[in-house]
């Protein structure tokens, strides 16, 4: 099965690769290495997820919304493949977590992210990761998740 096949047995759609909110690219590619700028929970409607977790964010929300950035992350790591998400191999994550100085649970959060890159890669999809905490993120978001992918040509 095809990577978009399975997104497509999981009830999923990509979203449009998202824009810079500042003075940077969302792909830069050197070789086969290609680098994905940290992205955050954006819904449909192009509003993002917002709050702390450990206060007024669960470890459930959370870590859905870990799985929101997952698919942009995927829709970054399609047009960096040139459409073909088969070429991909996921090297490294590393998820932020806006997160109280008490929460500890940080890794639950990013398998969201973690969790649908296996789902929809299978092999290719595991990868080394750090999951850390932060004492905020940009526009007070809940997540921010950021790739290192192989395209495979």
């Amino acid at each position: 099965m095809t990577p978009e096949e399975k997104l497509a047995q999981l009830g999923l759609t990509l979203p449009p690769p998202p824009s810079p909110m500042a003075n940077y690219v969302p792909i830069r590619r050197d070789g086969a290495t290609v680098y994905l700028a940290g992205q955050g929970p954006r819904l449909p409607d192009g509003s993002m997820r917002t709050g702390k977790v450990g206060a007024d964010v669960d470890v459930r929300r959370a870590y859905d919304d870990a799985r929101l950035v997952g698919l942009q992350l995927l829709a970054l790591m399609k047009e960096a493949a040139g459409g073909d998400l088969s070429k991909v191999e996921v090297l490294k994550l590393l998820g932020m977590v806006n997160a109280t100085p008490e929460f500890d649970r940080h890794p639950e959060v990013i398998n969201g992210c973690s969790d649908l890159l296996v789902e929809v890669l299978g092999d290719a999809g595991r990868h080394a990761r750090s999951a850390v905490g932060m004492g905020s993120l940009p526009r007070n978001i809940t997540v921010e998740v950021e790739a290192i992918i192989r395209i495979r040509d």
